[in-house]
């Protein structure tokens, strides 16, 4: 019904940029909150930022002042701009979307991406 595809991810430096992006498609009435989530090997799967519908954002501590999350309603696509990027932050990044399917109940859901990997040497 609902797929969100995540890309851009890959091998970038310590102190590098990278951007991420997710596009969701299939049944969507609307969509409540994005964000972006990451797993590292061995650990729990954390939040790193979402991003409403009327645009406030929150972000992880950790990543505050290096990482801004925005989205394009039109496009149903939200984005994530990593700079200063740290070996820490190596991780699977995934995305996930609260949205409204158009279905007969118009129910809400959480859907994931399939997560895309960033890896950061020192």
């Amino acid at each position: 019904q609902v797929q969100l595809v995540e890309s851009g991810g890959g091998l970038v430096q310590a102190g590098g940029s990278l951007g991420l992006s997710c596009v969701a498609s299939g049944s969507i009435f609307s969509i409540n909150l994005m964000g972006w989530y990451r797993q590292a090997p061995g650990k729990q799967r954390e939040l790193v930022a979402t991003i409403t519908s009327q645009g406030s954002t929150n972000y992880a501590d950790s990543v505050k002042g290096r990482f801004t999350i925005s989205r394009d309603k039109a496009k149903n696509t939200v984005y994530l701009q990593m700079n200063s990027l740290k070996p820490e932050d190596t991780a699977v990044y995934y995305c996930k979307g609260l949205i409204v399917v158009s279905d007969t109940y118009y129910n809400t859901r959480n859907y994931w991406g399939q997560g895309t990997q960033v890896t950061v040497s020192p």
